[in-house]
């Protein structure tokens, strides 16, 4: 996979504080932002932020991530946008003082999916592959053995948004890292 830069990346919903140096991307998320539609808890939520560019066609990319988690829900991964309805999160999501893989899978409404994780680590890497009607999720917590998370249908489109995001939906916001995206088309 080639190293992409973050030139030509775009915010959906800008933190208040971010920055790059040397190609690092780091943010600290505002508080009470979230992604989410509907399931569960009856709201509508698509202000969490969202670093993306468009990519066409079929892909694999992955995702280098290290955040300092503190606060229920604090979240942080990958996205794959094709609009405000159809959307795929996935990373670490802290619950109950655990850091949990996570993916949120969102067609009109919103699911959720988790396994919990040893302990908070330093790193952490996302793994999507887009197939022609479908993603499929991995992770990995050393960058080399990565085990298979989610694969979920996902609608043909001919382009969709993929970066980084990242959200606090219960704190105060925390302060995440990114390194730059790495991607391949299929």
């Amino acid at each position: 996979m080639s190293e992409n830069s973050w030139e030509g990346f775009q915010w959906l919903n800008e933190p208040r504080e971010w920055s790059i140096n040397k190609s690092r991307l780091r943010w600290t998320t505002d508080r009470k932002s979230d992604f989410w539609r509907i399931t569960h808890y009856d709201f509508v939520k698509n202000d969490g932020h969202f670093f993306y560019k468009e990519l066409e066609g079929q892909f694999t990319c992955q995702l280098e991530f290290s955040g300092q988690y503190r606060d229920l829900y604090d979240q942080a991964g990958l996205m794959l946008r094709l609009d405000d309805a159809n959307w795929i999160k996935a990373g670490i999501e802290y619950v109950d003082g655990i850091a949990k893989a996570s993916v949120v899978v969102t067609r009109d409404f919103s699911d959720w999916s988790v396994l919990d994780l040893q302990e908070i680590p330093s790193n952490f890497w996302i793994q999507a592959k887009r197939g022609k009607d479908h993603v499929e999720i991995f992770f990995s917590t050393d960058g080399v053995r990565f085990q298979l998370l989610r694969l979920a249908f996902f609608p043909p489109c001919a382009s969709l948004q993929l970066g980084p995001m990242a959200a606090s939906p219960k704190g105060k916001g925390f302060e995440i890292d990114f390194e730059p995206l790495k991607f391949q088309t299929n």
